[in-house]
């Protein structure tokens, strides 16, 4: 025990080697220390730094679509049907491929989620052993402080009255000094291990972690969840030609066009950051103590090396030495004070007093195994790999994601923008106007009668006496018809007048209409 094999030993992924490799330089672009340290300001804008890249990305994105845009905002030049289908299938190709990049942004959500739960699982196991290990050593100090003292002080009190034997009360009197004195020293050494154990406490910092956590998922989950129904609203409506669909996801689309950026900044800065702490996560726990004896102890078990001692064996050791050392004393010690008091009065408080020794004798045997570094190097390592092996992988894949999804996002509202100003119902791409097969449209009719007209007038055609009166009538009527259809003579009304108003005939001297007259 106390060394951890080839396989146990911890290895950071390669991911982090490459983000850890990204340059960190302040705002007057020099290279600072890439070392994780959360409390140098120094660091935290040199994060800062990287994450306003997707930030200026972004910033320029939006220049160029609100360019775009203003251009597009008066063209109203009409587009062939094939061009408008082809802008559609554009659409619906690039929205798949969004809701795809989306996908991998919620599974990496979902790997992140797991890394870190685990990792908090993880230290809650090692919270709890330093807490058993400080209740431990608290139970020896009881034993010895408290319960022994009782029984040492009762002890006391009988024989320190009776002096008929001066050599055996001298002898049971330096027995009982060594008791009192082993007893001293076993219980300032578990005082000495539980005294570095006492600050650290990390149940309110995995409670705060849980519940920063949970919040991150569920917003982080919302956030994915509205992009790919925007994604979905944009299929539907090109799939059902919905003009309102295209229009409200231009506007929404910029919406998360900003969103998927910003997400984007934030994961850059943060994944390199995690990197940073993968890539030497011994180093930083080491940082956060407080003392020397703090650093030996968190050297010890983030490394588990048996080159390097436990920091507690020493003082394992004295307890165990001096616990022995009492038991001996004790037995020594009964001899002799059974001859002063042959009434045995002291044998109850003897009794009591060895059962309270071999108690501590176990406990510190129960506290050697405890403070051994296999148990807890090995919680250690299971919440660093959930971290830096599951957790940033997660992250990786969620700036992957963030960043192709801003990237089709802005394609989307491009197109979009592009397609429907001049998407309509599928009646609207092409105008038909009705007509009779056997007759020409009305714009012939009317050219036809006017041309009628005007020959007749010319030419000198013979008329019957009411043609002069019907003409403006005439005229009128054929220009009111739409289909150019004389009018039925069951619904003509009777007019006064020569012919009882009927339209004129030519006579056989007007000109016969031609096929050509009609073209």
């Amino acid at each position: 025990m106390g060394m951890q094999s080839t396989e146990d030993s911890y290895r950071y992924p390669e991911i982090a080697r490459y983000l850890h490799a990204l340059p960190h330089v302040n705002v007057s672009f020099q290279y600072v220390n890439s070392s994780f340290e959360p409390n140098n300001p120094v660091y935290l804008e040199s994060l800062g730094i990287l994450g306003s890249i997707p930030a200026i990305w972004l910033i320029l994105t939006l220049f160029v679509l609100l360019i775009y845009l203003l251009t597009r905002c008066c063209d109203r030049k009409p587009r062939a049907s094939k061009s408008i289908a082809a802008l559609k299938v554009t659409l619906a190709v690039v929205s798949v491929l969004c809701c795809a990049g989306i996908g991998i942004g919620l599974y990496g959500n979902d790997d992140l989620h797991n890394g870190i739960v685990q990792t908090l699982n993880e230290g809650k196991q090692v919270d709890i052993l330093i807490s058993t290990i400080r209740n431990q050593t608290e139970v020896i100090e009881s034993l010895l402080r408290i319960q022994a003292d009782r029984q040492i002080k009762e002890i006391s009190n009988v024989y320190q009255g009776h002096h008929k034997d001066k050599n055996l009360f001298d002898e049971v009197d330096g027995y009982f000094k060594k008791v009192i004195s082993n007893r001293n020293a076993t219980a300032n050494a578990a005082r000495d291990i539980r005294s570095p154990l006492v600050g650290v406490n990390l149940s309110s910092t995995i409670s705060i972690g849980e519940k920063s956590e949970s919040i991150r998922w569920l917003l982080t989950m919302g956030i994915l969840s509205v992009l790919l129904i925007l994604c979905v609203i944009l299929l539907v409506g090109v799939a059902r030609h919905n003009r309102c669909a295209l229009i409200a996801f231009s506007v929404c689309g910029l919406l998360a066009v900003i969103a998927s950026y910003i997400m984007a900044s934030v994961y850059l800065a943060s994944s390199v950051a995690l990197s940073d702490l993968c890539m030497a996560p011994d180093k930083f726990i080491e940082d956060q103590a407080s003392t020397e004896l703090s650093k030996e102890i968190l050297r010890h078990y983030t490394n588990c090396e048996r080159a390097r001692a436990n920091p507690f064996t020493q003082r394992l050791r004295e307890a165990k030495t001096t616990v022995e050392n009492m038991r001996s004393n004790l037995t020594a010690m009964i001899k002799p004070a059974e001859k002063l008091f042959p009434d045995k009065k002291l044998d109850i408080k003897f009794s009591a007093l060895r059962n309270d020794i071999n108690s501590v004798d176990n406990n510190i045997h129960s506290l050697t195994a405890l403070v051994d570094c296999s148990t807890l190097y090995l919680h250690y390592l299971g919440g660093v790999r959930a971290l830096c092996y599951v957790g940033l992988l997660g992250l990786t894949l969620m700036l992957i994601s963030s960043a192709v999804a801003g990237f089709l996002l802005t394609v989307l509202v491009w197109v979009d923008s592009h397609t429907w100003i001049y998407i309509r119902k599928k009646k609207d791409y092409q105008q038909v106007t009705e007509h009779d097969s056997y007759l020409p449209p009305p714009q012939a009719s009317q050219a036809i009668a006017a041309r009628t007209l005007q020959r007749s007038q010319g030419d000198g055609c013979d008329m019957r006496p009411s043609e002069h009166h019907r003409n403006s009538a005439h005229m009128s009527h054929l220009r009111g018809h739409t289909l150019g259809r004389l009018p039925s003579h069951h619904h003509e009304p009777v007019l006064p007048g020569p012919n009882n108003g009927k339209y004129a005939t030519l006579s056989k001297q007007c000109k016969t209409l031609e096929s050509s007259d009609f073209y």
